[in-house]
C-alpha cells in the first residue's frame, strides 16, 4: 500500500510538471491598452468580480458597465483585469478595473 501511495503521487508531480507554468497558482494582471505612455487615468476607479468554483459554477459580474457603475464612472477611459487562478482552474477569480470620470 505505501508503494501505491508513492506511485500516485510521482505521476501527480509529474503530471504537474507537465502541465507547465502557472498550473498549481496564477495570478496575472493586464491593461486593455496598447498607448500606455499616453493613458489619462481619469479621477475615480471601479472594480467587478466574477468567480468559478470547481468548473461547475461560476457567479458574478465582471463587466466593464458593472465596474463602472460600481466606481461611479460616467466616462471609461481606461481597463485592467486581473485573474487569479488555483489549481488548473479549479477556482478562479476574474476582476475587472475601470478607471475614469
Amino acid at each position: 500500500m505505501p508503494q501505491r501511495r508513492v506511485l500516485v503521487l510521482l505521476a501527480f508531480l509529474a503530471a504537474v510538471a507537465l502541465a507547465g507554468p502557472g498550473c498549481v497558482y496564477v495570478n496575472t494582471r493586464t491593461p486593455f491598452d496598447t498607448d500606455l505612455d499616453r493613458t489619462d487615468l481619469g479621477s475615480k476607479v471601479g472594480t467587478a468580480d466574477a468567480y468559478s468554483l470547481l468548473w461547475l459554477v461560476s457567479w458574478g459580474d465582471a463587466g466593464y458597465g458593472a465596474a463602472a457603475e460600481n466606481g461611479g464612472i460616467k466616462v471609461l477611459k481606461h481597463a485592467d483585469q486581473e485573474l487569479t487562478s488555483v489549481l488548473i482552474g479549479l477556482f478562479v477569480h476574474w476582476k475587472v478595473i475601470v478607471y475614469g470620470d
